[in-house]
């Protein structure tokens, strides 16, 4: 016996992922310092203007801090991409430091209001560290480290330290959230090119409520002139081989005289050569340089997962049978104590 089926019927059965998406739009976290918007923030809004259609064109831009920077690098992300439909800025002392437990709190309370059908930011330090916590409140499995997006509700991303690529079709409830590797989204070229500016407003912060268990303790932060690692056109990284602390200013000097940012092994790093926030891998940062010199580095499938999308790989290293020169560009067989100080001399001074 057939029974007739109401379309109310239909949509009290039907999975919460196909009737939700009525509430479509993607919202944008964003990192922001000196009124700017980060390098990686760019790029997420870049991936994010990728997930843009017909049914879907919405652009939300999320900020928070405090005082005039936060004001300042709304304005100018107004107008920084034509994409953008409005800012919605978060202006209290809650946000002044970059804590996991406020940050997770605002993204679901805008969640709660606006209902997007996805939340994207970079898979930066920023984004690592909001992100899950943000899921975990809004009861959806993120997906991190996208590096294509197919479809809106397909992606790609790495797995097994780079060796292969794996296609994620995301079937839960909204907001689809993503961290994407800002390495695989360049920002374009033309981002400065809009001339209206998006709305600028405010985030209702009244039922924020109490502040959490976490507490800002103190940023440490190197000093340096040099380009920041993960944006660089050309990054100069040692390895173990270096042996030293002392030994390893000889790759820093050659990174000034090219204009490089330094970068590091796993293994410098834990054994005290560099700060940790100069290691290149799988657990450090994922950098896609134009040119990517590596001075004493073996290539391990962890440190080679961080940089194999360089443009062009160098690889000095005195054993020819190091993994690294299976991915280099040009390889050099040689001591590095004797190739860096005769690059030094050759190379021209940066103008």
């Amino acid at each position: 016996m057939l029974r007739a089926i109401t379309l109310r019927h239909l949509i009290a059965h039907a999975p919460r992922s196909i009737y939700s998406c009525r509430h479509l739009g993607t919202l944008v976290i964003a990192e922001h310092e000196g009124g700017s918007l980060s390098g990686t923030s760019l790029s997420s809004i870049e991936a994010a203007s990728k997930l843009l259609c017909k049914d879907n064109n919405s652009l939300s831009l999320l900020l928070a801090g405090t005082g005039p920077s936060l004001q300042e690098a709304a304005t100018n992300a107004a107008s920084c991409h034509p994409c953008i439909s409005q800012v919605l800025v978060a202006d209290s002392d809650k946000f002044k430091h970059t804590l996991a437990e406020p940050w997770a709190k605002l993204i679901h309370l805008v969640q709660q209001k606006h209902e997007y059908s996805h939340i994207v930011t970079a898979s930066s330090s920023f984004g690592k560290n909001i992100l899950p916590r943000a899921a975990a409140l809004l009861d959806v499995s993120p997906i991190t480290d996208v590096i294509e997006i197919s479809e809106p509700r397909t992606f790609v991303r790495p797995i097994y330290a780079g060796n292969a690529l794996c296609t994620i079709r995301y079937t839960g409830s909204n907001p689809c959230m993503l961290t994407i590797r800002s390495t695989s989204f360049p920002a374009s070229a033309s981002l400065d090119s809009k001339t209206n500016a998006a709305p600028i407003h405010q985030v209702d912060l009244s039922s924020f409520g109490e502040e959490g268990s976490c507490r800002y303790v103190k940023q440490s932060k190197q000093e340096s002139e040099r380009p920041d690692l993960g944006s660089a056109r050309v990054v100069i990284t040692g390895g173990r081989a270096l042996k030293s602390a002392e030994n390893f200013k000889i790759v820093e000097k050659l990174a000034e005289k090219l204009g490089a940012a330094v970068g590091a092994t796993r293994a410098a790093v834990d054994a005290g050569y560099v700060p940790n926030e100069l290691q290149v891998g799988q657990t450090g940062k994922i950098v896609a340089p134009q040119l990517y010199m590596a001075f004493g580095v073996s290539g391990a499938i962890q440190h080679i997962a961080g940089m194999r999308d360089s443009k062009v790989i160098v690889a000095v290293n005195k054993d020819a049978d190091a993994p690294i020169f299976q991915v280099a560009d040009y390889g050099l067989v040689g001591d590095l104590f004797e190739i860096i100080p005769e690059l030094i001399e050759k190379l021209p001074e940066k103008k």
